[in-house]
């Protein structure tokens, strides 16, 4: 993600107001990386030269709808994830840049009717590690502390690549794995507009994947790219207080073994809401709740998150 704070000149004094970009900067780092991202402010800029780490942890409950021709029925997880985050800020070729990386751990079961027999599965290990890298290309150039402090953009305009790298704990003799055993990418463009203590978000992005040659059974798994959509409308509250709603729709996914393809086109959305709070100038605390608003194959998850984040020059 790239930053959390747009800039808003009523929010006081220049150097308040750095303090309260860095008090979130990154806070919405999350604990996986896919289409149900909901992550509000992830393309406004912060000063050049910042360093940040991030502590999330999250929980998710609900049902999950298999591919229909799959002998599964009824079946539910529950899934505990932390993650610790580093990131800095930088400037690439005079604009605002930054890079992150996230490092996931899982813990899961699952629930359901196989073959007419109640079964559950339990997975604890790492995930699949993330690398972020975001640059804003229109709005602000990169500044150290001092400049930024008194520049105040309306409109920003901002790209990122994220990589989802096959670094999670994964058994091809079991059908459900924490890892992909895959590489994952995700190009996206977000766009920022301010308006008074209002700030509108809205992305664009796709998921593409490389192959699993070593699916369950030995066989070779595919999936098809993932359109994915975000739209956020933010509040500041304070200086130190600000919400969002936050919502998403991501369309795509299909994927094929040995050729095979499934019926597990996926074309689901959900809605959620965050908070963050600036405890202190260097703390910073984000909560989270989403539930899925329409799922045809996935997780119909309700999640809570809470993270926290410490910044340094």
């Amino acid at each position: 993600m790239m930053i959390t704070e747009l800039m808003i000149s009523r929010l006081g004094s220049g150097r308040r107001r750095v303090a309260f970009i860095l008090s979130c900067l990154f806070g919405s780092l999350s604990t996986t990386a896919h289409a149900q991202e909901l992550v509000p402010a992830a393309y406004t800029p912060a000063p050049v030269g910042i360093n940040l780490v991030v502590l999330t942890g999250g929980y998710s409950k609900g049902e999950v709808s298999f591919d229909p021709s799959l002998p599964v029925e009824d079946a539910s997880a529950r899934i505990h994830a932390w993650s610790v985050g580093y990131g800095r800020t930088f400037g690439f070729f005079g604009r605002a840049a930054n890079v992150t990386v996230i490092a996931p751990y899982v813990v899961g079961d699952l629930e359901g009717v196989y073959i007419g027999e109640q079964t559950s599965v339990e997975r604890s290990g790492p995930a699949d590690a993330v690398l972020r890298f975001g640059v804003n290309f229109l709005g602000v150039p990169a500044m150290d502390r001092e400049a930024f402090g008194g520049y105040r953009p309306r409109t920003l305009l901002g790209a990122s690549l994220l990589v989802r790298a096959p670094t999670g704990e994964y058994d091809p003799s079991k059908l459900i794995n924490i890892g992909a055993n895959r590489w994952g990418f995700k190009p996206e463009v977000g766009v920022v507009h301010v308006v008074g203590k209002w700030a509108f978000d809205a992305y664009l992005g796709g998921w593409f994947f490389t192959d699993n040659s070593d699916f369950y059974g030995g066989r070779t798994r595919n999936q098809a790219p993932i359109l994915s959509t975000q739209a956020h409308v933010r509040y500041f509250v304070s200086r130190e207080l600000w919400a969002a709603l936050d919502g998403n729709f991501w369309y795509g996914g299909r994927t094929k073994v040995e050729g095979v393809a499934n019926d597990d086109l996926q074309r689901n959305s959900r809605v959620g809401l965050t908070v963050a709070w600036r405890v202190a100038p260097k703390h910073g605390l984000r909560l989270a709740a989403s539930r899925g608003a329409f799922t045809r194959i996935g997780g119909d998850f309700t999640s809570i998150g809470v993270s926290y984040s410490y910044t340094w020059m």
